[in-house]
């Protein structure tokens, strides 16, 4: 090579699969244990260092867990954002705490009983080493301040009666006329006798028998959850969203057909922002399924519909913003309509990409990957389950087809997430020439069925998945490797950890955790 040679760079490939493992296991059943319907796992939220990860159960509980593994190291949190994202680490995360958030209820004017589950989890910022969080379910959102405080504890008594504890008791040395009896702080009897502020000695001569208890402060300290403020009697429907702003001062809260807007140090009133409840209600067509703020543009929102579209929402435009700035929905091929078709469109979960310029979906057959400056249609579409797509009459007969999955995406948006049935979760590669698609089970084994690398896009996959299915169809709950496969066991809820390859998943009532 001559001096002055430009040197071009090659350019870089798609980054090679991860090989996934499994970490921890919170709540493992043991053989033939039954799950109680309370304890099973209805959301799942890292906070933005990702050093704590909060789950919320059907019984309205919320259980807190800590990383253990940075503090035992040393490393900070800003050690670990300078290191390559890139980089395997093994992360450990411990039971830190819980607390009954919601209680069941009954709503007297409507005859409507309102469970406690937990639909979301968003943590707030911290301050002073508080943890702040919002958990809502169907009706009411709460905000919660999890802190260390220092325990009281009450000490031990004067037992000894010759004796006094210091506290401001009497004691007697001994009970004959002529010993005195004196007072802790050195007084006579008398003297504090005919004094109200210093009056210990009543009856004169004090009581031997009388023990006074003294409250004090310990070193040790327990973890106190603490509800701040409660947003009630904002929604007429279900909640199935709550998102927070990134300004740290508001957050939106949406059922199936409106959105609201709050701010956490008011919770008495809110700003509905969209409205899409018709005049007649015979005329609804969608409902709203799922909404979330622009992780940066404070402006911003998005929500999904039942009918698979998107709408992207400026609050500058107007108060109320019926009228959305972009819209992204894909077009339907023609000849493709059955009477599944609208059923399986509804997207049961967004996400926006950490940069803000990707939104990630979740239909019941795919995930799709939106540009926000694209709305011709998804950059990408990857087939989770398309070996199901013959038997959508069973899973319509027993009401699976209705399951709401949720999905993540990596820090690094590389990568995207979802789960399935039988306690199992998909792995896309989402990077220009990515063929990366990992299946998982939720196990101490996650490898066990693994769906093989394939050398074409997903679409490919997916048709080839179908042929297997359609021959062997005369013997269902067999998917396309040959497993058995389940529809009452689903994974529903799973989180990607904000910084590294980690994703922690519901199996049940059972929490597990893997890194790559």
């Amino acid at each position: 090579m001559n001096a002055g040679d430009e040197v071009v760079a090659a350019p870089a490939g798609p980054p090679h699969p991860l090989d996934w493992k499994f970490s921890q296991v919170f709540g493992e059943r043991t053989a033939g244990e039954e799950v109680q319907e309370v304890d099973i796992i209805s959301a799942i939220e890292f906070d933005k260092s990702g050093d704590h990860l909060a789950t919320g159960d059907r019984g309205g509980r919320v259980v807190l867990f800590e990383r253990t593994d940075t503090k035992d190291h040393g490393a900070s949190r800003r050690d670990l954002e300078r290191m390559d994202y890139s980089i395997s680490r093994h992360p450990e995360f411990r039971y830190k705490t819980e607390f009954q958030s919601h209680e069941p209820e009954f709503d007297y004017l409507k005859s409507l009983e309102i469970e406690e589950k937990i639909n979301k989890i968003r943590w707030c910022l911290t301050a002073n080493g508080a943890l702040f969080l919002l958990s809502t379910n169907d009706k009411t959102i709460k905000f919660w301040k999890v802190q260390e405080k220092r325990v009281k504890k009450i000490s031990e008594m004067n037992i000894d009666l010759s004796k006094s504890m210091g506290n401001g008791c009497i004691a007697s040395s001994s009970n004959s006329s002529s010993s005195r009896p004196y007072l802790a702080n050195g007084g006579s009897p008398e003297r504090s006798y005919n004094y109200i502020s210093n009056d210990f000695s009543f009856p004169p001569g004090g009581v031997p028998s009388l023990r006074l208890p003294m409250v004090v402060s310990s070193h040790e300290s327990s973890l106190v959850a603490r509800c701040r403020r409660v947003y009630a009697h904002a929604h007429d429907y279900h909640i199935n969203s709550i998102s927070n702003n990134s300004d740290g001062e508001t957050f939106i809260s949406a059922d199936d057909l409106r959105i609201n807007l709050w701010n956490l140090e008011i919770s008495s009133q809110s700003f509905n922002i969209v409205d899409v409840k018709p005049a007649n209600m015979e005329d609804l067509t969608e409902v709203i399924t799922s909404a979330e703020f622009h992780p940066t543009h404070c402006n911003m929102l998005a929500y999904s519909s039942s009918k698979g579209s998107i709408r992207l929402v400026d609050l500058r435009q107007s108060a109320l913003c019926d009228s959305h700035s972009k819209l992204f929905e894909e077009q339907e091929a023609p000849g493709s309509r059955s009477f599944f078709t609208e059923i399986i469109a509804s997207i049961s979960d967004i996400k926006f990409g950490k940069d803000g310029r990707y939104i990630l979906s979740r239909d019941y057959m795919t995930l799709k990957l939106w540009d926000i400056n694209m709305d011709s249609g998804p950059v990408a579409t990857f087939q989770v389950h398309e070996y199901l797509r013959p038997k959508l009459c069973d899973l319509y007969e027993n009401d699976s087809i209705f399951d709401k999955f949720e999905c993540c995406l990596s820090g690094d948006g590389l990568r995207v997430a979802t789960g399935s049935y039988s306690n199992l979760f998909r792995v896309f590669g989402c990077a220009p020439g990515s063929a990366e698609a990992t299946t998982l089970e939720a196990s101490k084994n996650p490898m066990r069925r693994q769906v093989p690398t394939p050398s074409r896009p997903s679409r490919s996959l997916g048709n080839s998945l179908t042929r297997v299915v359609r021959r062997g169809a005369e013997a269902p709950g067999v998917d396309a490797n040959g497993n058995s496969f389940d529809f009452t066991t689903k994974l529903l809820h799973l989180a990607w950890h904000p910084t590294e390859n980690s994703i922690a998943c519901a199996a049940a009532n059972s929490l597990y955790m893997y890194y790559a």
